[in-house]
């Protein structure tokens, strides 16, 4: 899969990864993949302490609690009761509002997560914007077979991984309140309205039958 085609700067940010490897598969490495990562920062430009790399232009607001194997770069901000954990990675100028939780994410520079979303083990582009109250769901908890699908050249792949969230384009939009399910797959510049709920995979039956 090209994530490039999607995420333009991704093998800038991570020029040493295997560019045969799937969205699912980078963030199922993530945590490793961070915590050697944050070995390699220079203390000159983070504050490290406890497998959380901050860099020192970034505004941490009171109130913030992030697990071990986070990096957040230059000039990001992250508003008050966010929750980060389970190896978050912030590119430079990203912003995340109040009392939202990512987990286990790659954001993209310039993209903003409003007030009040959850992220869950998704890849999301540069310039993207998720509305306040928006929720990138990973998993399904209502079927026996949890293992996440996703829609991809016109062709249903199983991911073989329980979670999953969503890799989004850059420059898209998603609208307050929005849900996206889990395997949802976004192209660069793709809007998805307020309060819409996104089910590529029923889509994608329904188109088919």
């Amino acid at each position: 899969m090209d994530i490039p085609a999607f995420i333009s700067q991704f093998y800038i940010e991570f020029p040493h990864l295997d560019r045969n490897l799937t969205p699912w598969a980078v963030l199922t490495h993530l945590e490793a993949e961070l915590a050697k990562t944050i070995t390699q920062l220079s203390e000159k430009d983070y504050v490290i302490k406890k497998g959380v790399a901050i860099h020192k232009s970034a505004q941490i607001e009171t109130g913030v609690t992030l697990k071990k194997n986070t990096i957040i770069g230059k000039d990001c901000v992250v508003k008050s009761g966010a929750y980060l954990r389970n190896g978050v990675y912030l590119c430079n100028d990203v912003g995340i509002g109040a009392n939202c939780e990512i987990k286990q994410s790659i954001i993209f520079p310039k993209s903003r997560i409003a007030h009040l979303n959850y992220v869950g083990n998704s890849l999301i582009g540069e310039d993207v914007n998720l509305e306040a109250g928006s929720v990138l769901a990973n998993h399904f908890n209502e079927f026996k077979n949890r293992t996440v699908r996703v829609v991809l050249n016109q062709t249903i792949v199983d991911t073989q991984v329980g979670k999953f969230g969503s890799l989004i384009g850059d420059h898209c939009r998603i609208g307050a309140n929005a849900v996206l399910n889990p395997g949802s797959i976004l192209k660069k510049n793709t809007v998805i309205g307020r309060l819409q709920h996104l089910d590529q995979l029923q889509e994608f039956s329904r188109e088919s039958g």
